[in-house]
């Protein structure tokens, strides 16, 4: 009786410790192979585009700090749990809501896919298993990404795809719908790696569809049939973890 209960028990602990969806569970491998914990307490700076970012963020807590110079003079904005600041020459300044606006989500962008795929298991973040598909030789499963309107920030409502790699469970592919200036949709393609202190930190091609009511599903296809055009290239130089 006593090992029937244990065994009972013990299937029961076991339900319960894998009640994760299958795209929850690959989500989690992809953060463990660009660097798991290792996220929670580094910190990284990189340059982008001319300016210079220092992003932390961990369960409880994040900053991110973007500097530039610019016709006002040295300028440093600070995003984190407070919300946002802008110093201009070591003096904060004031802002409008609509700047104020602009700025944090210019912010929060650059921090969100240099991170990647750390913050995907968010409370606010939504997670759903598409299926499986080849890419240039490689399989990869597919996950689709949507966001709480509580928590999901000021673009909650946009989505997005990411190809794991089914190998390495690396983030080779991702693709994303937005709705400012107009909206639209983009796919980005890892180009390069910076392995440094345990953590894995990409460069992307962006792309963008010619065919402006493209959905987010098409994506996919409309890269391996040479349907969209070289957009950008996301790349972060002098990139340092700490």
């Amino acid at each position: 009786m006593k090992t029937y209960i244990l065994y009972i028990l013990g299937a029961l602990l076991l339900f319960s410790c894998d009640s994760r969806t299958e795209a929850e569970k690959l989500i989690d491998q992809s953060i463990m192979a660009h660097g798991g914990k290792k996220f929670e307490s580094a910190k990284i700076s990189f340059d982008f585009r001319d300016r210079s970012y220092q992003i932390f963020k961990s369960p409880t807590g994040f900053e991110y700090i973007r500097a530039f110079s610019d016709s006002t003079g040295q300028v440093k904005d600070v995003l984190n749990n407070e919300g946002f600041t802008r110093f201009v020459n070591g003096n904060a300044v004031e802002l409008d809501e609509k700047r104020e606006r602009a700025f944090t989500n210019s912010v929060n962008s650059v921090a969100y896919f240099a991170y990647l795929p750390y913050g995907l298991n968010d409370p606010a973040v939504f997670k759903t298993y598409i299926g499986s598909t080849e890419i240039d030789g490689s399989k990869y499963d597919v996950i689709k990404v949507t966001f709480a309107e509580e928590g999901g920030g000021e673009d909650f409502d946009d989505e997005f795809l990411y190809w794991i790699n089914q190998e390495n469970h690396l983030i080779d592919y991702l693709a994303y719908s937005y709705h400012t200036d107009g909206g639209g949709v983009r796919f980005r393609k890892a180009i390069n790696r910076h392995e440094i202190g345990g953590l894995i930190l990409q460069d992307y091609e962006n792309y963008k569809p010619s065919d402006k009511s493209a959905k987010l599903e098409e994506m996919e296809a409309f890269y391996k049939s040479g349907k969209l055009e070289l957009l950008s290239e996301i790349l972060l130089e002098n990139v340092l973890v700490e």
